[in-house]
């Protein structure tokens, strides 16, 4: 049954293989809203990392796709933000510049990966590493307009540091699993 399926996706066209990539992708992201620790003014949340890691795994076209798509959930009202939030209010609000920077971070990863294709994982770590970078660099940007400078990086940067080390290397053990080296 599986390997009938797999066949048959093969058989499909590119365009619909991508789509339905891209759409896929955009719902999972929304999916894992759920998976959030609520703080104020940013929740700690999966989807960074799952942004990420659709980076590493669906490249620069496509994961900055599944972004904008899970954006644009999120924009006319579907609770796909983290900890179930939805709506414009959401997007330039305090955590505007995380969702914001999320495409930025998704292309950089993926356009990193394409460029050394051999599916090691330092460069999938490093990779991450960068988008994480500009995702505190985006948001902590944005959230200083709201608090100013120095209690963007205390409040949005210093209390996600060891968390998202910690999930991009669990994602290195996905992509482990995946068979990357």
């Amino acid at each position: 049954m599986i390997k009938a399926l797999s066949l048959e996706w093969q058989k499909a066209p590119a365009w619909l293989q991508n789509t339905l990539l891209v759409l896929g992708s955009s719902i999972l992201l929304g999916l894992f809203a759920h998976f959030a620790i609520p703080l104020q003014p940013v929740p700690i949340a999966t989807q960074p990392t799952l942004v990420l890691l659709l980076g590493v795994l669906l490249g620069s076209k496509r994961a900055p796709a599944a972004v904008a798509a899970f954006l644009a959930q999120g924009a006319i009202g579907l609770p796909v933000f983290a900890n179930g939030l939805a709506g414009p209010a959401v997007l330039f609000g305090p955590r505007g510049g995380y969702l914001f920077g999320y495409l930025i971070a998704a292309y950089l990863v993926g356009k990193i990966t394409e460029r050394f294709p051999n599916k090691k994982l330092l460069t999938a770590f490093l990779a991450m590493v960068a988008g994480n970078i500009v995702l505190y660099i985006m948001g902590a940007s944005w959230l200083s307009t709201f608090l100013g400078p120095q209690k963007a990086i205390a409040l949005g940067v210093a209390p996600f540091v060891f968390f998202d080390l910690v999930k991009i290397v669990a994602s290195i053990q996905f992509l482990r699993w995946r068979g990357w080296s």
